[in-house]
């Protein structure tokens, strides 16, 4: 074979559906996008118009909206290491199907303790997005609601059970991991790369509008408002497929759990902070091997468990958001 050629031809048409749609309409037609990461498209697009109209949400709704990424975070991230990617590792075809031997050396069955991981995201999301898939709490100004202390009491209970369960899953991966080491930095696409992500100065930050650019060295070249991003970043359309291709001056540019990680000098909880340690002491600083994003979605996963569990502690009654949405109300007739 001298060469292969693959073609995607769906066409979903989303930036025609929603012409001559009211703004305040895009926050449940855009995440209708995915059934998988609707959560984020929901969030993105009240920001969106948060920013166009010049509103900044009251900090409980930011908590709250925080718990509903955090939520999609653990259950995306568990379903591609450990559904998706785990029966690689173990040379099965699902996690149901896994080795007796393998199953001997694990406290709890891989399939029962994935789903445990997975439930606590899910509930996450419903308590925090009013509804599991293509969630509906989050509107212009803030939410809708909030989070009573029951359903936070209920929640926190589940994810802080849902830590160890979800640290000893991520060992045994990383462990399986390293045995490929050979494979490891060696396959096509392992080439140095530019990372692209909305984090903090040193921490994650998932609802961040402000987007940041690493260089192949890892040092930090870029930043910029979320809304300025086509004046530093080149898009061009492709003859193979709807999906364009984007560049940053002409590199390649990656983004998703390894340019976070990549990015943070720290997680601020403590067992991702240890976890990222372990990332960086051996892999370096950035690391570019394909591999390695999975390891970096289980470093996500078990932050995201540990963020939440410090959000449900703190109080996340309606009463303020109720005030705010009023305001905001107010302030959007107006203009």
């Amino acid at each position: 074979m001298v060469s292969a050629h693959f073609q995607a031809t769906e066409f979903r048409g989303f930036e025609h559906l929603v012409k001559g749609v009211p703004a305040e309409d895009m926050i449940v037609i855009v995440p209708r996008i995915c059934g998988v990461c609707s959560t984020a498209h929901h969030v993105a697009a009240v920001e969106a118009l948060e920013d166009a109209y010049g509103i900044t949400p009251p900090p409980l709704a930011q908590n709250i909206r925080e718990l509903l990424l955090l939520g999609q975070l653990i259950q995306n991230q568990a379903t591609s290491l450990f559904i998706f990617t785990m029966p690689d590792r173990l040379g099965t075809e699902s996690i149901f199907q896994i080795p007796a031997q393998v199953e001997n050396e694990q406290p709890l069955p891989i399939a029962q303790g994935v789903a445990q991981v997975r439930k606590a995201g899910t509930n996450l999301i419903k308590v925090a997005g009013g509804q599991f898939i293509h969630p509906v709490k989050a509107v212009v100004g803030g939410t809708t609601s909030g989070i009573t202390k029951a359903e936070a009491e209920a929640s926190r209970a589940e994810v802080e059970a849902a830590i160890p369960v979800a640290c000893r899953l991520f060992d045994y991966y990383i462990e399986k991991t390293r045995e490929l080491k050979e494979r490891i930095g060696t396959l096509g696409d392992d080439a140095p790369a530019y990372y692209i992500a909305s984090i903090g100065d040193t921490k994650p930050d998932y609802s961040g509008d402000r987007l940041r650019m690493m260089d192949t060295h890892g040092v930090m070249c870029d930043e910029f408002p979320a809304r300025d991003f086509w004046s530093h970043l080149t898009y061009e359309e492709t003859d193979y497929s709807y999906s364009g291709r984007t560049s940053y001056h002409g590199n390649v540019i990656r983004a998703n759990s390894l340019a976070r990680i990549n990015m943070a000098k720290s997680m601020g909880t403590p067992y991702a902070d240890s976890y990222l340690k372990r990332f960086k002491d051996a892999f370096g600083q950035p690391a570019h091997a394909i591999l390695l994003f999975d390891i970096a979605r289980g470093i996500e996963l078990v932050y995201a468990l540990e963020k939440a569990l410090e959000i449900l502690a703190s109080p996340l009654t309606e009463g303020i958001l109720m005030l705010a949405s009023r305001h905001v109300m107010v302030k959007v007739m107006d203009l």
